[in-house]
């Protein structure tokens, strides 16, 4: 029985003992046969590393985050150690095939062609990195110069980097590719941080480069960009590479710090709030031996000895309230969906060739905007990889048509008349007129518009006042108070309640056009002779919101939030406040800014309102809004649009609730959606959110907000 344990203890030593040689074995080929020899550990070398600071995060108004920072790993090269390395070709071919074969992409900016015919692509990069290529040719001798042919060069780098005849002219291009970018850093540009080989790598991707052990090549920890929901894409917005122009405002800032390959907003939020989000990058000393250990490593000190830490971006808690917003979206999309599903073959049904739409709600105490939507939308977190069919899309879902699109109002542009004309005198609240349901002062030139309850019924409205005008929407009526009073006073009127005027809203948006002979003449100045002149039936059919009056839908929510302030008007915001990266300091405060000041007069805002209200309790309204627990002051709108024949007009709808003490305005806008009263809807589940949200109103403090 002991021989035998003897034996057993004498097998297992001879088996451990195989196992150890074979890892010597490993360790040797790795160490020493692959690196060409043994590697001199009493050589080091100094790197300097930029350590990217987290991008601040994006919050709504209760706090709940909609843009965040995802941990990531980026693979960099330590060029010292790649290049001192024996056989450095032999290496970056292996990378290179191995990225080929799991289909993944590096970073690579030698400015010629990936494959043959060779040509240049300088044109592809940013006056830096030109300026970059232009330093690198004499420095590698052989008589390189900017006269060179791209063949020619690819062909003349072959033999200064030793790549041997037989590869191939692709694979002989890529590896050049990573030798150029290695260089640069060696010594020919000083100021360029190490080499980053890839970003955001995955997992899978990351752990089989790094199987492939190639010297200098490590990983260095870093975020990326996550959207926490799918809505609101139109203003959160998106980051990337700097343009030359931004890379020329950028490089140029002294109290920010961005270097060339910075990733920065591009649009929405992220390009509006910049200045806050951005953080400030580090940057660190490695120091490592030969084969890539690390010896030691610190932060660079500034000129002040003060060490250059990675600084996070500020957190921007912006005005939408995802309550709001999911409620816009969701009811405008169930709204067009349901329209598009009454479209019968052959026959016209109003509505049924609906486009898209746009939806604005705004704090009227304020100018802060709760919710901005526009639809058709997208979804930012695949954004990239779908922009290709995205941007040519049926309905255009990437164009933010609450910003961007204008739109004729209709009648939702009546109160402005109303206004203007008890102004000038020519109305008060209580002046009868006689309607006929149709305008004929002007027949004699072919110019004889219609109210719809003459087209519909052959009927007028009869003898009314403004406030049963603005809840019927007579046409007629606002005909004939166009017609009496002066344009310049109309005008005015719409100006100071902000009707093509810029709201003052920190992300793009466009100004459009009130009706005026001014505005005409620029429109129509190559429309031929005679096109451009103002005439009265201009000056007539302005009165109801057509004639060249177009606006943004975030305009006519300005607007109605103004009638609801009677008369004052916000400068529209998306921003509440900024705070530190980790939520402990208030760093600002936005506060409500007045860009106007309009006297409305007692009989016009009593003109105005209760004509609004009515709309909402009995007129035209008074389907969505009839038995709505809190009165509403609303109007409708249908825009004439230069269409085709059989389209359908565009529909609009503005309100503002409570109507005793506005708190909320909205302004929905539909895309040949037909009536404006269709849209009422989607007013209604927007107030519906809003005053069923206890967050709106109990004053609690959520998460990631300051008490």
């Amino acid at each position: 029985m002991e021989r035998i344990t003897r034996v057993r203890a004498f097998l297992f030593l001879a088996l451990f003992s195989i196992i150890l040689f074979l890892f010597s074995l490993k360790l040797y080929d790795l160490q020493i046969v692959q690196t060409g020899g043994e590697v001199d550990n009493t050589k080091t070398f100094t790197t300097i590393t930029r350590v990217k600071a987290a991008r601040g995060e994006i919050l709504d108004c209760n706090g709940n985050v909609l843009v965040r920072n995802r941990a990531s790993y980026d693979l960099t090269f330590n060029h010292y150690v790649i290049l001192s390395a024996s056989g450095t070709n032999d290496y970056l071919l292996r990378l290179i095939e191995l990225c080929r074969e799991l289909d993944v992409e590096y970073y690579d900016h030698f400015p010629v062609t990936a494959e043959v015919p060779f040509t240049y692509t300088l044109s592809d990069y940013n006056a830096t990195w030109q300026g970059y290529f232009q330093s690198y040719l004499p420095k590698k001798g052989g008589g390189l110069d900017s006269d060179i042919s791209a063949p020619l060069l690819i062909k003349k780098l072959r033999e200064i980097y030793k790549i041997p005849e037989t590869m191939s002219d692709e694979d002989a291009r890529a590896i050049i590719g990573l030798r150029y970018e290695l260089d640069l850093r060696n010594g020919i540009v000083t100021s360029l941080p190490c080499f980053v080989f890839m970003e955001d790598v995955e997992s899978t991707v990351l752990s089989a480069i790094l199987e492939l052990n190639i010297p200098g090549l490590g990983t260095e920890a870093s975020t990326v960009r996550e959207y926490t929901t799918q809505y609101a894409s139109h203003v959160l917005g998106y980051v990337g590479a700097m343009s030359d122009t931004q890379w020329e405002y950028y490089g140029s800032l002294t109290d920010q710090k961005y270097e060339m390959d910075a990733l920065v907003g591009q649009s929405g939020f992220e390009l509006a709030f910049e200045e806050y989000l951005h953080g400030t990058d580090g940057w660190r000393v490695d120091v490592v031996y030969a084969d890539g250990t690390l010896k030691q490593q610190y932060y660079l000190p500034d000129e002040n000895g003060v060490e250059q830490k990675p600084i996070s971006g500020k957190n921007v808690e912006v005005t939408i309230d995802l309550n709001l917003q999911r409620a816009a979206e969701d009811s405008m999309e169930a709204l067009i969906t349901q329209l598009r599903g009454t479209a019968q073959e052959g026959k016209h049904v109003d509505g049924a060739d609906v486009e898209g739409g746009a939806v604005v709600v705004m704090n009227v105490k304020t100018g802060q905007v709760l919710a901005c939507a526009s639809y058709p939308t997208y979804d930012l977190g695949t954004y990239f990889e779908n922009f290709e069919t995205l941007k040519d899309a049926e309905y255009a879902p990437l164009f933010n048509r609450a910003l961007q699109a204008t739109y004729p109002p209709g009648s939702t542009y009546k109160m402005s008349t109303a206004i203007a004309s008890i102004h000038y005198g020519y109305l008060s609240s209580s002046k009868i007129i006689s309607t006929q349901g149709r305008f004929t002062k002007y027949i004699d030139s072919g110019f004889a518009p219609t109210c719809l309850a003459y087209t519909l019924h052959g009927g007028s409205h009869g003898s009314i006042n403004v406030v049963t005008a603005l809840e019927k929407s007579c046409n007629d009526f606002f005909y004939r108070a166009g017609d009496n009073i002066s344009l310049s006073i109309m005008d005015a009127t719409a100006k100071s309640l902000g009707l093509g005027e810029a709201t003052g809203i920190e992300l793009g948006e466009k100004i459009g056009y009130r009706a005026n002979a001014e505005n005409k003449k620029k429109l129509n100045a190559t429309a031929g002779e005679g096109q451009d002149g103002w005439y009265a039936a201009d000056q007539v059919m302005a009165a109801i919101g057509q004639s060249i009056n177009e606006f943004t839908p975030m305009q006519l929510c300005v607007y109605t939030s103004t009638l609801a302030n009677r008369g004052i008007r916000y400068k529209a915001t998306f921003l509440n406040r900024v705070v530190s990266s980790d939520y402990r300091h208030l760093e600002l405060q936005n506060s409500p800014v007045i860009l106007s000041t309009m006297n409305i007069s007692d009989d016009a805002y009593y003109a105005y309102s209760q004509g609004m209200l009515a709309a909402a309790k009995t007129g035209t309204a008074s389907g969505t809004f009839g038995k709505y627990p809190i009165d509403v002051a609303a109007k409708t709108g249908t825009a004439e649009h230069a269409g085709g024949i059989n389209d359908s007009d565009h529909g609009a709808f503005v309100c503002y609730a409570p109507f005793d003490d506005p708190e909320i305005a909205v302004a929905v806008y539909g895309e040949k959606a037909g009536g404006g009263s269709t849209l009422g809807q989607i007013a209604k589940a927007v107030l519906d959110a809003y005053f069923d949200n206890p967050e709106a109103s109990d004053g609690t403090t959520n998460e990631n907000e300051i008490s």
